[in-house]
């Protein structure tokens, strides 16, 4: 049947919600996101004509009716986007455990005609609902016999559905990728290390951290790999017996090394071998007793929970809202209670029991001491980051590495993106552990062309993860011009394959030297791009390094600036975001800040287009949102400048608006790293020098490395839900030169998402939405783009 769906698209406004009624409840512990959730939910659901309703203080609200379970309007959810936590409030609640609590909750729901429930909780949570679902037609039969409701009422609401949506911090649900709150969460702590580490170095500390996770050591892992710790204690992986001693004589390695601090990182529930916990009490002493440092215990506790949310949450958040309200109008007596989750950076539906089986089996394996098991079932998104960091964090003694005798040169190439240096530590230590020597070229091409190259070795990186811009330097320069020298450079140092970090230069870049391969032999060697810029316009990639890091700043300014007007009443403000010509950041930024508007260059917009905009925002200004925000792309139209848009706004809103504009500039490529793009700057550069070591070995002949074929010159990047590598001789008919940007962008797919809440009349194609896939036992070879 799918081929047959295929080619009659299915369209979002097609789906009518009218005579629905859909309640959203947030239960179990609060996430960041959750919000930016119950507002897609709200928003979605009036959107297909549906009634919306809040049930306040979760399961607890549902028990208790009355006014806990109210109907609300569009502007109900307007300002809660960027607010941390949940403003509809969770509780945990005894009485919806038994018969008689949940007797009582479907008497409210009935009697309100709500037979669509939206629940954004933990496992336990979501496990509820479930529960409440299957019992239902009992629960209003016993209603009916009791005389509490009609037989007619036991009818026409003889069915309930059930959509979950995953919102816990601790990322501990099997079959989901990312739950929401947990990149939140993940800021947090690094924002905590980050500061950490400055202290710990002026004094040569060991700071020991302890991180939220009882049951999931996600956070632990992630933070560890993303600031560089030294060891990390996790309940799915439990160190080998005598840890104790290694993990001594691992710090004070480091310290004959000249590392003046050490990091240690404790999930709360790390365990031992023997299912004993490890507290970071317990660490923090050892590690005096031992060595006699000075070691200080912070434990982060409800701060990870706290905070406004990240860009991603609430991009995620917002596409799972949209996804659950669609699960619902579609769900029928026989289809089972699903959740809806992201697998890569593709929105999928799970049936909610065998994800919550999965999620209990990780803890079955854990309390029988099948640890292996444990990590496996966790997925291959949580495999991976374990692998990383064994890789990245232990280095072997040097009798140990393997000599391979080959040389490869890093370079960074374009303006600088936040996680470049993530990407150049692991390139060295993934080259260094593979047995190759590397070098590090300083200031992009025009830096090899002079001779700028220097070996670099394992300590040379240590603290690199958390440093933005380029450390290396990097300049836009391209090859063509200094091909030649490129190629003595090449040949003096015997380079035999090259690893370019950077944006659409660094493509360009080995377009031009794969050309140059007849000319020159020194250029038949194995190349690997790796995609870094913030505009995410690379070809053959969904995401590039430091695109994260740019939307984060860009949704942080744009809430500042929207509070800003909260004095001074209705004002819009127009600003002016990077990206080349390629819209990401101004769509994706806008969807974030919960934006009016956002034009860019792959969308083309007239005078009438701009006309519509502002009658909408004459009109949004009668309601109580007495502001407007507006994004463009610095290069979406070379007549309607941010200028003209800006004096447009100002004349025709005269009287009802005032105007701003703000360009917001080079603040977009600085700053300290995201979570997201230290992880994936670390695991995609890993991957591509493992890609380099196996191109070596197949083109070694002869005592030299000669390799002249397409696939040696190569891209990696991740596409829906993989990392592939893509020769980028076959990109070329996918890229649009002139304006530097993919012919194809998965993001405007999700244009109309942003059009739609922010209450524009849109046609929305889900024809990708809808089927129910299942949680897969993952076999041990699977790669995955997750981070």
């Amino acid at each position: 049947s799918r081929s047959a769906m295929d080619h009659q698209p299915k369209f979002f406004e097609n789906l009518s919600g009218a005579g629905k009624a859909i309640a959203v409840l947030t239960s179990g512990g609060d996430a960041q996101g959750m919000n930016a959730a119950v507002r897609a939910v709200v928003r979605m659901g009036i959107y297909v004509n549906a009634k919306v309703y809040f049930i306040y203080e979760g399961y607890q609200g549902v028990v208790d009716g009355g006014d806990n379970i109210v109907e609300v309007s569009w502007e109900s959810v307007s300002s809660i986007l960027q607010v941390g936590g949940t403003v509809i409030g969770s509780a945990r609640c005894k009485s919806f455990r038994t018969r008689e609590g949940r007797l009582q909750a479907a008497l409210n729901l009935v009697q309100r005609g709500i037979t669509n429930l939206c629940v954004i909780g933990g496992d336990g949570s979501l496990t509820g609902a479930n529960l409440f679902r299957e019992e239902w037609s009992g629960l209003l039969e016993e209603l009916a016999q009791k005389g509490k409701i009609d037989a007619e009422a036991v009818k026409k609401y003889a069915y309930l559905n059930i959509v979950g949506m995953v919102g816990s911090i601790d990322n501990d649900f099997c079959g989901t990728d990312m739950t929401i709150g947990t990149d939140s969460a993940l800021h947090r702590i690094i924002e905590v290390v980050d500061a950490i580490m400055t202290t710990a170095q002026s004094h040569q500390r060991t700071f020991v951290l302890e991180v939220m996770g009882r049951h999931c050591g996600y956070l632990a892992l992630v933070s560890a790999l993303a600031c560089g710790a030294d060891w990390v204690f996790i309940p799915e992986y439990p160190p080998e017996e005598g840890w104790e001693d290694s993990m001594c004589v691992k710090l004070s390695e480091n310290r004959a090394r000249k590392k003046r601090l050490n990091i240690i990182i404790v999930a709360e529930g790390a365990i031992d071998c023997h299912n004993k916990p490890i507290t970071s009490e317990k660490v923090k002493d050892l590690v005096v007793q031992r060595l006699g440092f000075d070691t200080r215990v912070t434990i982060l506790g409800h701060v990870q929970r706290g905070g406004t949310p990240s860009a991603f949450d609430r991009i995620l958040a917002s596409r799972m809202g949209v996804e659950a309200v669609l699960a619902l109008l579609e769900a029928t007596p026989d289809t089972p209670a699903c959740v809806v989750s992201l697998s890569g950076n593709q929105a999928v539906r799970l049936p909610l029991m065998e994800c919550v089986q999965m999620t209990q089996e990780v803890q079955k394996a854990m309390d029988e001491g099948r640890f292996l098991d444990a990590v496996r079932l966790r997925g291959r998104s949580f495999e991976n980051n374990l692998n990383t960091y064994k890789l990245l964090s232990h280095k072997r003694p040097d009798a140990e590495l393997p000599k391979t005798n080959f040389n490869v040169a890093v370079l960074n190439v374009g303006a600088p993106a936040a996680g470049m240096n993530a990407a150049v530590r692991a390139a060295v230590r993934v080259g260094m552990t593979e047995g190759h020597k590397i070098f590090a070229v300083i200031d992009g091409f025009e830096g090899f062309a002079r001779g700028k190259i220097k070996e670099i070795s394992w300590g040379d990186v240590g603290g690199w993860t958390g440093q933005g811009g380029s450390i290396l330097g990097t300049k836009r320069t391209l090859p063509a011009k200094y091909l030649e020298k490129i190629a003595d450079q090449m040949r003096t140092n015997n380079i035999n394959a090259l690893m370019v970090i950077g944006g659409f230069e660094a493509y360009l870049g080995l377009l031009e030297l794969s050309a140059a391969r007849e000319k020159y032999d020194e250029f038949c060697v194995p190349m690997v791009m790796v995609p870094a810029t913030v505009s995410n316009n690379v070809p053959g990639s969904d995401f590039s390094i430091g695109a994260d890091t740019a939307l984060n700043t860009i949704t942080d300014t744009c809430d500042r600036i929207k509070q800003s007007a909260s004095g001074t009443k209705r004002r819009v403000f127009i600003i002016e975001t990077m990206g080349g010509y390629c819209g990401y950041l101004a769509n994706m930024g806008a969807l974030a800040a919960g934006a009016d508007a956002a034009y860019i260059f792959e969308e083309q917009f007239d005078i009438r287009e701009l006309q519509a905009n502002v009658e909408h925002l004459t009109e949004k200004m009668k309601t109580s949102i007495q502001r407007g925000l507006v994004l463009r792309n610095e290069n979406c139209n070379e007549n309607y400048t941010t200028d003209f848009i800006y004096q447009l706004y100002s004349e025709e809103g005269k009287g009802v608006f005032d105007c701003r504009k703000n360009v917001l500039g080079h603040m977009q490529q600085g700053g300290a790293p995201s979570p997201f793009d230290r992880n994936f700057g670390t695991k995609i550069s890993a991957k591509a020098m493992q890609w380099i070591s196996k191109k070596l070995k197949e083109t070694y002949r002869k005592g030299k490395v000669f390799a002249n074929t397409d696939d040696s010159v190569c891209l990696l990047g991740m596409r829906r839900r993989n990392l592939v590598f893509q020769p980028v001789a076959e990109l070329k008919s996918e890229t649009d030169f002139v304006h530097r940007i993919p012919k194809e962008q998965w993001w405007l797919k999700l244009r109309p998402l942003m059009k739609i809440l922010a209450k524009y009349k849109t046609s929305y194609d889900v024809s990708d939405s809808g089927q129910l896939e299942h949680v897969a036992m993952l076999p041990k070879e699977a790669e995955t783009g997750a981070i």
